[in-house]
């Protein structure tokens, strides 16, 4: 036995089942967030609940959201009466009803003995809808254009409603979009030159045009002013849904396999795709995603030169000597600052200091209203590619390190500068270095949120930071990002219940996307790293 501890062989096995204890409590982990945002979009059975509350007997339809066993101790403590259930412990159900505008909460709890029968409800529609989400209830028919018509004309109204969205939103996004910017433009003339003939007729021009196309809006609005769905709900209640409101309609009891697994993708796809509404417990987290990955893009093409050109300094070029030291345990301190404090750093300087400057001189007309003195994606870019330098610093300073001296003697010796060296040898055999660098910055940058409540990220942004406006980039325009979006539903949501599953999607969404730009770069690593070992060889 001491011959085998003197071995290492113990520390071998205890390093190899902690490496594997702490991998499956990750996949665990990913597995539960996964489990729990995923099964969301599946369509749950609605079930019709035959209920006695307090001798008031009442017909509930829902969806079963949650199952838990309660102790009747418990519910004595809080007040609930608990004189006719029998044994220690009962099952209390978190009963999703949705009709949010018919009912207070859109959720009810009821105990196992408030309920005195429970069945699927035949023919029972589940519709969703733009706002107070979703709607329980059985069709009755289809009005169309004040007409009275069967239920099954019901999918081309949807189409043609969704077509009427569509082209609502393309006239928002470009025609009005256009003339707002064009306005903007000639208010900026008109500060700087003062107001001229040509400016008024310029503006009597747009003034039409804006006219001709708020014109369109209201006839495409008329268009399903007279559609509209009439449902029966649970109390019996005849209710007339405008088609306009209406996303979507399926019978969940009604559904098969494949059909129900089909609708599960097609809400996923829809969560991925689209904007977010009812102050995020709605709708999809598209503005999110991309604003995520585009940060971390522009972040990572102002980190990579950044880092490389001070590891270079360094390693390279710098002496050894006590400045170079006192550089060094700089770096390394910069790793542990809190990131909250690089966030004000970054509000301080880069918003207020540098953006305020950027108006001062170049956007003077725009005053008072901020341009770049205000927060805004490409200083929340700024100030996590400072969080993340010292990583790539180091990183890349030991990839130089690890690069043989015969290779740059080899190279002088040639007739080649110090500087051509490292541009056409030590850089790109250091470059897998690089990228392990990069790969660490962005796992740690897409996932911070602290500092970009502070330089950029709001709870729901307009537009996005790319358009078909001249400069197309806008780098000064605020963004969405999904760690701040996980915070925002969780924690700040008028509704946490029927936010908490959408907590877990986006979650594991956000860890979809730094898996993914995390493998983007280490297939680029791994390719560099295959490439120049052929080369060495």
């Amino acid at each position: 036995m001491g011959n085998w501890f003197k071995s290492g062989s113990p520390w071998i096995w205890l390093t190899a089942g902690a490496v594997s204890l702490s991998l499956v409590a990750v996949l665990g982990l990913l597995l539960l967030i996964g489990w729990k945002g995923l099964s969301y979009f599946w369509p749950a059975p609605v079930y019709q609940f035959d209920v006695d509350i307090n001798g008031h007997k009442q017909v509930i339809i829902g969806e079963v959201y949650e199952t838990k066993s309660v102790s009747v101790r418990q519910l004595a403590e809080a007040g609930v009466d608990v004189s006719a259930i029998e044994g220690e412990r009962v099952f209390r159900y978190l009963i999703k009803t949705g009709n949010r505008e018919r009912v207070e909460l859109d959720f009810i709890t009821l105990l196992e003995t408030q309920i005195n029968s429970r069945a699927l409800a035949d023919d029972i529609a589940v519709i969703d809808r733009i706002k107070n989400g979703k709607f329980y209830g059985y069709p009755i028919s289809f009005i169309d254009d004040g007409e009275s018509k069967p239920i099954e004309g019901l999918a081309q109204g949807l189409l043609a409603a969704e077509q009427v969205r569509d082209e609502i939103k393309v006239l928002q996004k470009t025609d009005i979009a256009a003339i707002n910017h064009q306005l903007e433009l000639l208010r900026q003339q008109e500060r700087r030159h003062g107001k001229q003939p040509e400016f008024t007729l310029q503006r009597q021009q747009l003034d039409q045009r804006y006219a001709a196309v708020e014109q369109r809006l209201l006839d495409l609005r008329l268009r399903l002013e007279n559609d509209a769905l009439l449902v029966r709900d649970m109390v019996g209640t005849t209710v007339k849904l405008p088609i306009e409101q209406m996303l979507d309609i399926w019978y969940p009891n009604n559904l098969t396999t494949l059909e129900k697994v089909a609708h599960w993708g097609s809400q996923i796809g829809k969560f991925v795709g689209e904007d977010p509404r009812e102050a995020n417990t709605e709708g999809g987290v598209f503005p999110a995603i991309f604003g995520t990955v585009f940060m971390v893009l522009l972040m990572s093409v102002i980190v990579t030169p950044l880092g490389v050109m001070a590891a270079i300094y360094l390693h390279e070029y710098a002496g050894k000597n006590p400045f170079t030291k006192l550089i060094r345990v700089a770096v390394i301190n910069l790793a542990g600052v809190p990131s909250i404090v690089y966030g004000v750093f970054g509000l301080g300087f880069f918003v207020y200091m540098v953006g305020g400057t950027i108006d001062d001189v170049f956007f003077s007309d725009q005053l008072p209203a901020p341009t770049f003195g205000t927060p805004g994606i490409l200083w929340s870019a700024l100030t996590l590619a400072i969080l993340t330098l010292p990583v790539v610093i180091v990183s890349t300073e030991e990839g130089l390190a690890r690069i043989p001296n015969s290779v740059r003697h080899g190279s002088l010796a040639l007739g080649a500068t110090q500087a051509e060296t490292l541009w056409r040898i030590v850089l790109p055999m250091a470059s897998p270095a690089i990228m392990t660098g990069l790969i660490l910055a962005v796992a740690r940058a897409a996932g911070e949120v602290a500092p970009l409540m502070l330089v950029g990220v709001v709870k729901m942004a307009p537009t996005l930071p790319v358009d078909d406006q001249f400069p197309y980039l806008h780098l000064d325009r605020k963004f969405m990002h999904l760690g701040y979006h996980i915070y925002d539903v969780g924690f700040q949501s008028p509704n946490v219940e029927a936010a908490r599953p959408l907590v877990y999607a986006t979650s594991f969404l956000l860890v979809t996307v730094i898996v993914g730009l995390n493998l983007t770069a280490i297939g680029i690593r791994n390719h560099l790293r295959e490439k120049f070992r052929s080369l060495e060889q």
